[in-house]
């Protein structure tokens, strides 16, 4: 993977498919925009892991899913099962702060930003939520960082496989 992108956007879905079907619409086939709940990513280091490690699990045949979108889920979830992955990361109908990942494309921001409100600072982590989501204890956080603590977990994906 050469080139990824990480915007931040505030939404108001009213139809997931249709959203999806959108994004889609825009972007060539040999082009990755994967949407995620920004309320469960840590950072930009977290999510470029998850992609890595989603990339890394394809090529040596460990993949979880049979797609790489859903992969990438996956991997930036630290979940194996798609319903868990989708139900931390996936999106919803109504508003919701969005990280779009944007993967060996062309630069779509302004095409993004006519569906969504660009909003960088969606991907400012709040701790304590992310520590509900990904059910980390307050003694984790007193010894590592959210990012590190879910990057970690991430990569044991790939470990426990």
């Amino acid at each position: 993977m050469d080139n990824i992108q990480i915007l931040g956007f505030r939404a108001t879905i009213n139809s997931v498919g249709e959203t999806l079907d959108l994004i889609s619409s825009i972007k060539n086939d040999d082009e990755i925009i994967q949407l995620l709940n920004a309320d469960s990513i840590a950072s930009e280091k977290h999510v470029i892991h998850g992609v890595n490690q989603a990339f890394l699990a394809f090529e040596r045949g460990e993949n979880l899913a049979k797609d790489i979108s859903v992969e990438i889920v996956l991997r930036c979830s630290a979940q194996r099962q798609i319903s868990k992955a989708f139900k931390l990361l996936g999106l919803k109908e109504g508003e919701m702060n969005l990280c779009a990942v944007l993967i060996n494309c062309k630069d779509y921001t302004s095409e993004l930003s006519s569906i969504f409100t660009p909003d960088e600072n969606v991907l400012n982590p709040d701790v304590e939520s992310l520590q509900k989501v990904y059910k980390i204890s307050d003694l984790e956080v007193e010894t590592m960082s959210i990012e590190d603590i879910i990057i970690d977990r991430i990569t044991k994906l790939t470990v426990d496989y």
